[in-house]
């Protein structure tokens, strides 16, 4: 059996279908976490981290010690990005003229499904909706939406964002 998957381990794809697959039986056999307990408390936190303070605020040394390593972005508009591509784009793209765009997570919409092996937690999925603003005329204006779904890893009692999906980005309308 070993021999039948052998050319698939290094596959991109191969690990894009375990990825989703992944996403899919742990959306069905698990149910969010309370949005009282730590976990929530904590990656809610991070997300802040990720969006309001690097985002919104371009501090982007920030994500130095939330991103895993080996991050992947996949974004249904930009395409793949790695580690240091992602941090690079938001340096060279959001932030070169910083105060002029902000991502606000939409109420509510925020979820945390925990991951476990034999009983021990792992890692979690973490997922929502965000709006797009962009300074216009002096004034924010929302301008898009989407949709995120992100992979978190403990590593070393820390967590890690490890794989990004920002999908289903279409203009917003109220």
């Amino acid at each position: 059996m070993n021999s039948f998957l052998e050319p698939f381990r290094n596959s991109f794809v191969f690990k894009v279908i375990v990825f989703i697959a992944m996403l899919f039986y742990n959306f069905v056999l698990n149910a969010q976490v309370d949005k009282n307990s730590d976990l929530y408390k904590t990656l809610k936190s991070n997300d802040s981290v990720i969006f309001e303070r690097t985002f919104n605020l371009c501090e982007v040394e920030k994500l130095d010690a939330i991103i895993a390593d080996n991050f992947e972005f996949y974004h249904d508009l930009g395409g793949i990005q790695n580690r240091e591509g992602f941090i690079k784009a938001i340096k060279d793209g959001l932030c070169s003229k910083p105060g002029n765009n902000k991502r606000q997570l939409v109420v509510g919409s925020l979820e945390v499904h925990q991951l476990k092996n034999n009983g021990v937690l792992y890692g979690a999925i973490q997922k929502g909706k965000h709006t797009f603003l962009q300074k216009q005329n002096s004034e924010f204006k929302t301008v898009g939406i989407a949709d995120f779904t992100h992979l978190w890893i403990l590593e070393k009692n820390q967590w890690k964002l490890k794989r990004v999906l920002s999908y289903n980005h279409k203009p917003y309308s109220e």
